[in-house]
């Protein structure tokens, strides 16, 4: 009986230092929406590029040579516009279901450990949106796609520690993806919208089963 309460109480310590060092409250469902808006996103840009002619023949640059210059930099404009857009509505799901999940444990959204895991996102994906800033203005927007995944799952590998141990899988899937993304460029949307889509929906669904379906469940007295 004493073995079995000292086991409980090591088990009460050990979530409660968990709680106070990582952030526990990120919802499954929020990469659930974010694969989905990513693949939406995806099959948008890929039928807008196919109108355009923006593939074919030059997968690195995305240029035709029956496009003009001015007609090629207004289609890719477009075609960050769409990016920006699939960001904003996937982030604002992420926040919504994540800021639900708080509420339904009785924490708080925004505290220590959610901002040490913020800025630990951010660092890599402030230094990756100026890599890519570099590729476009150099005229290599074919190597963006693999380019986002490389230094989001940096991101996500150097954040995991602050969260559920799911993020560091989630982060190195997206980083091998984007390193092979980086030999294929002509299958850059290909792999972007496996790693923001796909991999996103297979773990976030998978981070709802192991962690919040216990929450939903009732517990027999």
């Amino acid at each position: 009986m004493q073995t079995n309460d000292a086991h409980n109480e090591l088990a009460r310590i050990r979530g409660l230092m968990d709680r106070s060092t990582r952030f526990l409250s990120l919802s499954g469902l929020s990469g659930v929406v974010a694969g989905v808006v990513a693949l939406l996103g995806a099959f948008a840009a890929q039928w807008y590029m196919r109108d355009a002619l923006l593939v074919a023949e030059h997968p690195i640059t995305y240029q035709d040579e029956h496009i003009s210059d001015s007609d090629y930099r207004q289609h890719l404009l477009v075609l960050v516009l769409m990016a920006m857009a699939v960001l904003v509505t996937a982030l604002a799901g992420a926040l919504w279901f994540t800021w639900k999940r708080t509420r339904r444990m009785g924490q708080f959204l925004f505290n220590a450990t959610s901002l040490r895991l913020l800025v630990a996102m951010l660092v890599p994906l402030a230094g990756g949106g100026i890599f890519c800033l570099a590729l476009l203005l150099h005229g290599l927007p074919g190597l963006v796609p693999a380019s986002t995944l490389v230094f989001y799952g940096l991101a996500l590998v150097n954040a995991s520690k602050f969260t559920l141990d799911e993020i560091r899988w989630l982060g190195y899937s997206e980083l091998l993806l984007g390193l092979c993304g980086l030999f294929w460029p002509g299958a850059g949307l290909m792999f972007w919208a496996i790693g923001f889509g796909v991999l996103h929906v297979f773990y976030g669904a998978l981070m709802y089963v192991r962690h919040e379906m216990e929450d939903r469940t009732p517990t027999a007295e």
